[in-house]
């Protein structure tokens, strides 16, 4: 059904799950390619007429808490003998993961839900929402049971 799983991986419970459905949907089918991206975002705040960067120092430790996150996954796939391409991202979440989806080629993306529902989806929205909303592949949806 499909050839190459995109899964969006931010260390959550949920994307855990989305990791391990990937790796189940691999081991019915070996030649499934699974993907995994993390995108990290360095914090840029507008304060009156200023903007605050973090410094060189910051930045890094942003980058280096990333590829943890990233490493944590590459770990539980290893642990099921899955082999994943993992892919380090920097900048806004949901367009990273959707632009990689079209260039990379895959079929459908995995992403965790992060359970916001109603006036506080609709003001904060989600990276899930996003990405449903701009992706050109179908996306599924993880949700823990209730």
């Amino acid at each position: 059904m499909f050839t190459k799983i995109l899964v969006a991986y931010d260390g959550s419970e949920l994307a855990k799950k989305a990791l391990q459905m990937a790796i189940q949907f691999s081991k019915k089918n070996p030649n499934l390619q699974i993907d995994v991206i993390h995108v990290y975002q360095i914090p840029t705040i507008a304060i009156a007429d200023g903007i605050y960067t973090p410094s060189a120092k910051q930045a890094l430790q942003y980058y280096e808490n990333a590829e943890k996150v990233l490493e944590e996954a590459k770990k539980i796939a290893e642990e099921q003998s899955v082999n994943i391409n993992a892919v380090l991202k920097e900048g806004i979440f949901a367009k990273n993961i959707v632009d990689y989806a079209d260039e990379a080629g895959c079929d459908v993306i995995l992403i965790g839900s992060r359970g916001l529902s109603g006036l506080k989806e609709m003001f904060l929205g989600s990276v899930s929402h996003n990405v449903v909303q701009k992706a050109n592949v179908p996306v599924l949806i993880v949700k823990l049971k209730i």
